[in-house]
């Protein structure tokens, strides 16, 4: 099995920061992308920033400039600086990477749980 946990998530005030982390763990013999996807009450969810292996970004309209994506490639994480956080941001954040099992052959995407940010106007 492999797994992605994200942590980090909490309740903030307006203005201020948050730094979420996401480990995958389990029997990946590569990873490639690891992103970050938000899902807020009644509305689809989507992406808000993702990261390659060579360190390749890319961030959703909406957070440029507020937003940091980074990753430590020795240890499977991604992280997320968050910061100037708006009540917009509010929403569950969920980790995503795309990696081969070591007894697969196929690249494939995995999710985490999940991790609850609210911020209070």
């Amino acid at each position: 099995q492999v797994q992605l946990v994200e942590s980090g998530g909490g309740l903030v005030q307006a203005g201020g920061s948050l730094r979420l982390s996401c480990a995958a763990s389990g029997s990946f013999s590569s990873i490639n992308t690891m992103g970050w996807y938000r899902q807020a009450p009644g509305k689809q969810r989507e992406l808000v920033a993702r990261i390659t292996s060579g360190g390749s970004t890319n961030y959703a309209d909406s957070v440029k400039g507020r937003f940091t994506i980074s990753r430590d490639n020795a240890r499977n994480t991604v992280y997320l600086q968050m910061s100037s956080l708006k009540p917009e941001d509010t929403a569950v954040y969920y980790c995503a990477a795309t990696g081969v099992v070591t007894t697969g052959i196929m690249s494939s995407s995995y999710w985490g749980q999940g991790t609850q940010v609210t911020v209070s106007s």
